[in-house]
């Protein structure tokens, strides 16, 4: 058998993309036992460099072993017992997804819905609490499927004062886009690492304040064959899900290291390395870096002469919706993208099916020649469908934008 080879992909698409290399040199790293001091000592680091991604002080910081979906559904599992209310406001497709996973943990799940493209108002969601009274306010921060961020730093007051849980997915969002746990009063988040984080599925961080792990804790477990004399029942019902049972995940992080599984040592030291890139950049940094490309990227699909989607004073600084044209084969475009130019963008889901593209500027491809790579190749395929384009437009105006950047940048140095 062949060893594995790929094509050379510039992964464009809304996620996953092009990891750091530093983040795929670390994943190659010899293993250990998972109880060797040096492995401990890297999660209780893990854990801290993950308060610094969230901005928050929850000592309930760690790991889920799973892609982003299993941080969601460890989350949602844990804590909802069955008849529980939970709102879930839906802006795409994965408010669909918070709703499903709800709804098989048993919840008594009310939705409202704004069109895709939009996001809401804060009020528009208080209105709900008052009504539904739910346990649980469940939202999405950003959506790649309609491109969309919603706001949230008025979201935690609210629940506060109606004494409901905040819960929010931030996958698509973090690392690209402000996220302060702390300040904004969230009492849950989870995230994958596949978007601005910079690596590869299969690892979901997450962070609990203490409102949100005391109620995890009121269904605490532990395994007959590990439980010892001191160790209590349970005052509410049992997780239905032993893998995503988040007490029990919590007593394995924790200073008892009560087994539960056996840690992804590989993912931890990939996951380790996407906050270290982080923050060793600087999170204003890297945001402000994902906003000159997302801008980069928008406006020179606008001087191109396509249609971007949705509301922009709401899109997400890290991906971009774009109409397809009248009388374009968006499959054939993508398609000859790919095996063309080696580079990826996405189709959409629902009812954005066949009409938008989404094209993503993530983590280790927020960068200047990502853009303009994608930007020419992108003309050149629409040319060959017979689209007639401003010559270089595209190209320019991207470049406008980072020269325009760079100017700024230097300006302040100077006077500063």
């Amino acid at each position: 058998m062949q060893p594995l080879q790929f094509p050379p992909r510039l992964l464009m698409g809304p996620g996953p993309i092009n990891c750091y290399p530093s983040v795929l040199q670390a994943m190659s790293t010899q293993l250990v036992g998972q109880y060797d001091p040096t492995m401990t000592g890297y999660m209780n680091e893990v854990m801290a460099l993950y308060r610094q991604v969230f901005n928050t002080q929850n000592e309930q910081t760690f790991l889920i072993d799973g892609t982003s979906r299993a941080g969601i559904e460890a989350s949602l599992v844990s804590v909802l017992e069955p008849n529980d209310k939970v709102l879930v406001p839906i802006f795409g497709r994965f408010g669909h997804l918070l709703t499903e996973i709800a709804e098989r943990a048993g919840a008594d799940v009310h939705t409202i819905e704004v069109p895709w493209g939009e996001v809401f108002d804060p009020q528009h969601i208080e209105e709900a609490i008052k009504r539904v009274q739910p346990k649980v306010l469940a939202i999405v921060q950003g959506d790649t499927s309609t491109t969309m961020l919603q706001p949230l730093h008025e979201l935690g007051g609210i629940c506060r004062a109606h004494d409901v849980l905040l819960y929010t997915d931030a996958t698509a969002s973090i690392g690209g886009n402000p996220f302060d746990m702390d300040a904004w009063q969230i009492d849950a988040v989870s995230v994958g690492l596949q978007k601005c984080l910079g690596g590869p599925s299969g690892s979901a961080p997450v962070s609990y304040n203490d409102r949100f792990a005391s109620v995890v804790r009121q269904r605490h477990h532990v395994e007959a064959g590990i439980r010892d004399a001191h160790h209590e029942d349970a005052k509410g019902s049992r997780i239905r899900s032993n893998y995503f049972d988040l007490g029990m995940i919590m007593d394995y992080w924790g200073e008892e290291r009560l087994n539960h599984h056996t840690e992804a040592a590989t993912m931890l030291f990939g996951s380790r390395q996407c906050a270290v890139e982080l923050l060793r950049e600087g999170q204003d940094t890297v945001i402000a870096r994902h906003q000159l490309a997302g801008n980069a990227m928008l406006q020179g699909i606008q001087a191109m002469g396509l249609q971007p989607y949705g509301d922009l004073n709401n899109k997400m600084s890290n991906v971009v919706g774009v109409y397809i044209p009248d009388n374009v084969d968006g499959e054939k475009v993508r398609h000859d993208l790919l095996n063309i130019f080696n580079i990826e963008i996405g189709t959409s889901f629902g009812p954005l099916k066949g009409k938008v593209w989404r094209i993503g500027t993530m983590g280790y491809n927020a960068r200047q020649d990502a853009v303009l790579h994608t930007l020419q190749s992108l003309e050149t395929v629409l040319r060959g469908q017979g689209l007639g384009l401003p010559n270089g437009a595209g190209v320019d105006t991207a470049l406008a934008v980072y020269s325009s950047a760079q100017h700024s940048a230097a300006t302040e140095k100077a006077t500063s």
